[in-house]
């Protein structure tokens, strides 16, 4: 049978040659708890990645893992009788059954292989909200979502004449529950946030939105994109109704997501497409469709993109999330405390933002700042970071934004630092 665990698992597996975490590799905490991970990257080495929140690069498991995917153990799935298909499904299914017990899923079959998160909204759009909402429900979205947190309920609010409301932020970037507390009705059927905010790092309670959200009997759905790389997230405990997550922002393959949605929900939502697989019986006079999350799934799926998924979570789970987390904190918490000291910087967002750091250099374009910093190797995102309704909140055209992985270390805060020095002495 195909081996669908990686060569990094986070806990001895039968008739495996590892025997222990350390023996995995994982034995990588200094004794302050600061993860030395670096090594695992071929992508970063003495590179000074500050964009992980854009996307994360890859460790060497991950990579290993999409190789024998695509070479060995390559077959399709859920289509052949031999052997070769018949593991890949099981490790395909397998991943499934991960990713639900990575989020806290009651059954893997509230699962839904999706594109990424972007595609996963626009399901949920489509199939949810367009077939529930009606000219003159309202829809709530917050002041820092991105667009793929955006668009798509334009798009359906157009479509079925339905409004959208904005919870605005609190002063220091997170979303106002109180005020969205105060503003919510009973007219509102949907409630649309994000669990971290890709521009302020700010972390929202979630569990809190959704019991706000339930109050009036709306559906909630969390975007998830930040929060999967660096926060332990059960969505039973937070109580949502949709939660959407991309895998290549997670140290796995892009092309890839999940939806997670409650079963009843799923199984109310008619295809998002049409196609091979979805199907139960085909007739040129009626078809009949798959029961979820098959029904969402048609065509052949991205399978090394699963398999690459499945590898990263092992990956990130024989880290543990509270480490990850603890170590991109201190990050932040170092990075925003030398930024301060530099009179012409401004920082955006809370203190303890999770994992990313968005400032501007008085005087100087983002670009510029971006263009200067990745001459001395430093690399950070410069622009509106697909987020302009919060730009003009910020009031700003745009902003630079560093952000931070499980391979960011010390000396990427140092380059950083040393960077924007540099900066302010050729601007003046």
């Amino acid at each position: 049978m195909i081996d669908d665990q990686t060569s990094v698992r986070p806990e001895p597996v039968e008739g495996s040659s590892f025997s222990s975490k350390e023996e995995q590799g994982f034995d990588k905490l200094s004794p302050n708890g600061v993860l030395k991970l670096r090594a695992d990257f071929p992508g970063v080495l003495d590179w000074h990645y500050l964009d992980s929140a854009a996307t994360a690069q890859k460790p060497q498991a991950v990579i290993d893992a999409i190789a024998r995917a695509y070479g060995p153990d390559y077959a399709t799935v859920h289509r052949g009788v031999y052997a070769r298909s018949a593991n890949m499904t099981l490790a395909y299914e397998s991943a499934r059954r991960k990713v639900a017990d990575f989020i806290g899923a009651k059954s893997d079959c509230e699962i839904v292989y999706v594109r990424g998160a972007t595609e996963g909204i626009n399901l949920v759009a489509q199939c949810w909200a367009g077939e529930q909402l009606k000219a003159g429900d309202r829809i709530l979205l917050s002041t820092l979502e991105h667009h793929s947190n955006i668009v798509p309920w334009q798009m359906v609010a157009e479509k079925v004449g339905a409004h959208i409301d904005v919870v605005p932020l609190t002063d220091d970037g997170r979303i106002d529950l109180d005020a969205m507390r105060a503003m919510i009705t009973p007219r509102h059927r949907m409630v649309a946030l994000a669990h971290v905010s890709n521009v302020l790092g700010s972390v929202l309670d979630c569990r809190r939105a959704a019991d706000i959200a339930h109050m009036v009997g709306a559906r909630i759905l969390i975007d998830g994109c930040q929060a999967v790389p660096r926060l332990a997230v059960d969505v039973a405990a937070l109580d949502c109704d949709f939660y959407v997550f991309s895998a290549h922002k997670l140290y796995g393959p892009t092309g890839i997501g999940v939806l997670w949605a409650r079963g009843e929900l799923l199984d109310a939502m008619p295809p998002y497409q049409g196609g091979g697989s979805m199907i139960d019986k085909v007739t040129f006079e009626k078809t009949t469709y798959a029961p979820a999350p098959t029904r969402f799934e048609a065509g052949t799926p991205h399978i090394s993109g699963v398999i690459g998924l499945s590898a990263a979570i092992d990956y990130v789970q024989a880290i543990g999330l509270d480490a990850i987390h603890a170590h991109e904190c201190a990050l932040v918490a170092q990075a925003r405390a030398a930024l301060e000291n530099i009179n012409s910087v401004r920082l955006f967002g809370p203190d303890d933002s999770a994992g990313i750091l968005s400032f501007e250099v008085e005087g100087v374009h983002p670009h510029d700042v971006g263009t200067i910093l990745d001459e001395a190797g430093v690399a950070i995102r410069a622009g509106h970071h697909c987020a302009q309704p919060l730009m003009r909140h910020l009031g700003v055209e745009a902003t630079a934004r560093a952000s931070f992985g499980i391979y960011s270390d010390q000396g990427d805060v140092d380059a950083l630092v040393r960077g924007l020095e540099r900066v302010r002495k050729i601007f003046g």
